[in-house]
């Protein structure tokens, strides 16, 4: 990671435009000039920036059938998830963390390469690595706009139709156990932000998202927590990275003590699964947290989800979450029309 941060200091020094990705455990980040993503494989797509363009012949190719899973995804045991369950439980009684995101691997078949689902994925972030993982976040981590610091905390999910829409967020936002976990992350990011910044403030306290999928629809709440950096705060964004990481949203609070528990728990390391991902543009950073994550193991492919854990967690709800989650938001190519659409 020193590396890294070395190289990633000398960027912002220079002003010089640069992407990133970095893993979960902080062994393998990667960092090269903004024009090298092509050459290395890597293509990216921010709200303001995109890698590339997908070719309208690419989509008129595809069949409604390639955009979801061969048959259906094989999640983790129930009782490979209730051992990790209760082992966090231990140590959330043990006072060792308050708030732990639990994860494991779905194996899924693919219709479509991971190259494939990049471009036909539906989501605000989205990155894929040579043939090596793939992933649609909808999720921010930081972002910048001059001398102020954003960062945007999700935690809170329910998932409903449009029939119930209205009802459904209105429980997700009433949820207790849902509340106390969001309170959580809020307070562990504005410390966070603390650390780098001046005048933490949340701007935004959980507003609802909404992620439209084939056949239903994924709530989600966020916030926004800001606060001011110093001048040229640029010549050592590696520096302001490191000290954030990993994202509190998708690790849980107080951070060491919850990632040793993670890792526990789970039993192997997530790789750049809830890493982060982003790119400096020569003056603002833009970064996004590594969840919806495909990666391709050998030949077998493994989608990562999970989600947050407290004292008052329900281990069927949380099993039920976790499968919820694995799921292609994809956008289709009508042929003879000009636009996409949500499928």
């Amino acid at each position: 990671m020193q590396h890294f941060i070395f190289k990633a200091n000398n960027y912002g020094k220079q002003r010089q435009a640069c992407f990133f990705y970095i893993d979960f455990e902080r062994q393998k980040p990667v960092i090269f000039p903004l024009n090298e993503a092509s050459s290395r494989g890597v293509c990216f797509a921010f709200p303001h920036l995109t890698s590339l363009n997908s070719p309208k012949n690419f989509f008129q190719k595809l069949k409604l059938s390639e955009l979801s899973f061969q048959s259906p995804p094989q999640p983790v045991s129930f009782s490979r998830y209730q051992q990790g369950f209760e082992l966090v439980q231990a140590g959330l009684r043990q006072g060792n963390s308050y708030l732990l995101n639990l994860t494991y691997p779905t194996e899924v078949k693919l219709a479509m390469s991971l190259e494939m689902i990049f471009h036909t994925s539906a989501a605000p972030y989205k990155l894929y690595v040579n043939n090596q993982f793939v992933c649609f976040s909808p999720e921010a981590f930081v972002e910048t706009r001059g001398n102020q610091i954003f960062t945007f905390p999700m935690k809170g999910t329910k998932t409903t139709t449009m029939t119930n829409l209205t009802r459904d967020k209105n429980a997700l936002l009433t949820n207790e156990k849902e509340l106390r976990e969001h309170y959580t992350i809020v307070d562990l990011m504005r410390n966070d932000l603390a650390m780098i910044g001046q005048n933490v403030c949340v701007k935004r306290f959980r507003y609802v998202e909404e992620i439209y999928t084939d056949d239903k629809i994924i709530l989600q709440t966020s916030s926004e927590i800001c606060a001011d950096l110093a001048l040229n705060w640029q010549d050592s964004f590696g520096d302001l990275l490191a000290t954030l990481l990993p994202a509190g949203s998708i690790s849980g609070a107080p951070k060491q003590k919850t990632i040793e528990l993670i890792q526990a728990a789970e039993g192997q390391p997530r790789g750049y699964y809830t890493g982060v991902f982003g790119y400096f543009d020569g003056e603002d950073l833009h970064t996004a947290v590594a969840i919806r994550f495909i990666e391709k193991q050998n030949e077998r492919y493994f989608f990562r989800s999970g989600g947050g854990i407290t004292l008052h967690s329900c281990v069927a709800d949380e099993y039920a979450e976790l499968v919820e989650k694995v799921h292609l938001p994809q956008m289709a190519y009508t042929e003879g029309e000009n636009d996409f659409s949500v499928i």
